[in-house]
């Protein structure tokens, strides 16, 4: 295996990762307009990620800024062609973290409840606008022989791409759903319990229809591999939902969502960027790759850097893995 065939899975590895954490991450957020009843238990959602949600973006920090070193073809074309919606996602992401920071800062009900309003949208937008990016991704997109972006914005919201953000959005409600009931008491953890698995049953349906559409199109035998497992995984974590066992349910979302970003990159592979213009102008791990030395200098700093960040983040989940509830609210003081 070649440096940009490991740098390939590397990015593959921290899109699986961003994904597996702030994918909960925007279901948390989406719940505090679908679950909690009033501000209290809005605020019981949103100290179950407050410590985390930061530390989770830096896996899409990593993931962005490896695709810019390893592959600069592939940033060059990706973040000219998908311009509009990547620099949605990207304020979607600036109001978000200031809302989780300012809600707090007054006490009147009119400022903390547009806040609120910032999360939830602000949540469930890049939530759905991750899927269609990536099925655009995978379907391929009109690039020329220039390796230039030459479509439009509606070009991207095709059929195909709009379900695989249906697909992202429900996988990642259903996450932050078992999630919340991993991590809170109470009446809220009965409801999110409850709530899990109806909008698992949904997940489960997108998913299946869009796994399938992606494996008829594209998939060769390791794509439908990692399809199955993400079936099989998302079935397990509706039943662990249903029986109550939070942790298994979590854990079985999360190889659900693993599973099916990696069935995205193997149905992907030998290519990063497919052109739907002609085949010869396709961006692959080849033609959009740096130089082999900056591979080389790059792979000696992950290999050094990367235990570190996964040690620190998972210190961080260790020391707030207690469950909350609306009784462990401090006052708010202004």
């Amino acid at each position: 295996m070649q440096l940009h065939d490991v740098w390939f899975v590397l990015i593959a590895v921290l899109w699986t990762g961003y994904f597996f954490l702030e994918g909960f991450d925007f279901g948390v957020g989406v719940l505090t307009k679908l679950l909690a009843r009033d501000r209290a238990e809005k605020r019981v959602l949103i100290n179950t990620i407050g410590p985390v949600w930061d530390g989770n973006e830096v896996w899409l920090l990593s993931a962005g800024g490896a695709t810019f070193a390893a592959f600069p073809e592939w940033y060059a074309t990706l973040f000219s062609g998908f311009y509009l919606p990547l620099l949605l996602i990207l304020v979607c992401l600036i109001v978000r973290g200031v809302a989780f920071e300012y809600r707090v800062k007054r006490p009147e009900e009119n400022w903390q409840r547009n806040w609120e309003t910032a999360i939830f949208w602000t949540s469930l937008l890049p939530a759905f606008m991750w899927g269609v990016a990536f099925a655009n991704i995978v379907r391929g997109v009109k690039i020329d022989a220039d390796f230039e972006y030459v479509g439009n914005l509606a070009d991207l919201l095709n059929p195909y791409a709009l379900l695989g953000g249906l697909v992202t959005l429900s996988l990642f409600t259903f996450h932050g759903t078992v999630f919340v009931g991993l991590k809170t008491v109470g009446d809220i953890r009965e409801r999110a319990r409850k709530l899990a698995v109806r909008v698992g049953l949904v997940a489960a349906v997108v998913a299946l229809v869009f796994l399938g559409w992606t494996q008829a199109d594209k998939g060769d035998g390791g794509s439908l591999a990692a399809a199955v497992v993400a079936v099989l995984a998302l079935v397990a974590a509706l039943g662990a939902a249903w029986k109550g066992r939070e942790g298994w349910a979590f854990a079985f979302s999360g190889v659900t969502i693993v599973a099916a970003v990696a069935m995205l990159f193997l149905t992907l592979f030998p290519n990063v960027m497919p052109s739907s213009l002609n085949a010869d102008w396709n961006l692959t791990v080849t033609n959009a790759s740096s130089s082999p030395y900056t591979l080389k200098i790059m792979t000696w700093c992950a290999g050094i850097a990367t235990p570190m960040v996964l040690l620190y983040q998972g210190w961080t989940y260790w020391v707030f893995r207690k469950r909350i509830g609306t009784q462990h609210l401090a006052e708010a003081a202004h």
